[in-house]
């Protein structure tokens, strides 16, 4: 790894993307972003579909130019700009390989090799993504997974220093998954920076050390996967006996609570949001003691990447020009 003596190896300032022309015809699909990716780092970028996280990660690619902002690598790189310096050092994982399908795995990876600066022996290439056993067999005759398999294998054939990971375990089965993990952190304990992005939920908490989750260009929240939970609340449902609406439980205020979220949900369930589970739990076993009531169906849930992740994704209704929670007005990240 080269030591650039900079602890960043990613700076994004102020980062728009625009397709087609200004005014109504166009589409800004990265709105003004910022953030910062340290070395040795794993970063995830998650959004739902159309939230513009691969428009961005384009930009960070090189693969097109910013309409307006900055990108800089390893502190001092325009990835356009200076590619010949960039390229040698970033590995790329698509989501999509485009490989030619007659040649094998073997044949695929000497090629890529001839056109990559300093590679990894064929052999150590395919058997870091466990693929040793199938270096004869055509591409075409590869599972979705482990075409995905041998994508990583060629993105990270420079030895880069820094890789983006574009939905690397899409088409892989449980196994797939967690074995493609392991060599993603043997990868970061190396040393590489690495951008993920992924549609699983639970990847991003398995591997990132931070996140940001994009909504309409912009990004709604960032930070550790624990700061990003504790923005939202934990939920307490139940549902009421028969005769007992949610007028009859004890004050918010006492509970502390928001008040009952689905007062008129089916069977009487009621659901509260609070940031003191365990007081507003007790407050309300409690309460039903007095009352000599069993509350069925009690589920005490602590937020999660989830649950923050669909009240963000739910936002989508209120367009493009809406103000996300966890940006500056300007979609740039604020410290956490």
């Amino acid at each position: 790894m080269t030591n650039d003596g900079n602890s960043n190896v990613i700076e994004v300032t102020d980062l728009w993307r625009r397709y087609g022309p200004p005014g109504p015809g166009g589409f800004d699909a990265v709105r003004g972003i910022g953030f910062t990716v340290g070395r040795g780092e794993l970063y995830a970028l998650l959004g739902t579909n159309g939230a513009g996280k691969t428009s961005a990660v384009e930009l960070l690619e090189g693969l097109a130019r910013p309409t307006r902002g900055t990108v800089t690598l390893f502190g001092r790189f325009d990835p356009v700009r200076d590619r010949r310096r960039v390229r040698p050092r970033t590995g790329v994982m698509l989501q999509r390989g485009g490989f030619p399908t007659d040649l094998t795995v073997a044949e695929t990876v000497r090629m890529w090799a001839s056109c990559t600066t300093d590679p990894r022996p064929a052999a150590e290439a395919v058997a870091l993504v466990g693929l040793a056993a199938r270096t004869d067999v055509a591409v075409k005759n590869l599972s979705g997974g482990e075409v995905r398999r041998l994508d990583l294998a060629l993105a990270t054939l420079g030895r880069p220093d820094l890789l983006f990971l574009d939905e690397p375990t899409t088409g892989m089965d449980p196994e797939g998954r967690h074995d493609t993990w392991r060599i993603i952190r043997r990868l970061r304990a190396e040393g590489t920076t690495i951008v993920l992005t992924t549609h699983y939920l639970e990847e991003a908490e398995q591997l990132a050390d931070r996140l940001a989750v994009m909504h309409a260009g912009r990004i709604a929240a960032t930070g550790t996967i624990s700061d990003i939970v504790a923005e939202h609340p934990s939920t307490l449902a139940f549902r009421l006996p028969a005769g007992l609406t949610p007028a009859d439980l004890p004050h918010p205020a006492d509970l502390r609570a928001s008040v009952a979220t689905a007062p008129a949900g089916p069977a009487g369930r009621v659901e509260l949001a609070t940031d003191d589970l365990q007081h507003t739990t007790t407050e309300v076993l409690l309460w039903a003691r007095a009352k000599g009531v069993a509350l069925h169906q009690l589920d005490a849930r602590s937020a999660s990447l989830e649950e923050a992740f669909l009240r963000i994704a739910r936002r989508r209704a209120d367009g493009p020009g809406a103000d996300d929670t966890g940006t500056d007005g300007t979609g740039t990240e604020q410290a956490a």
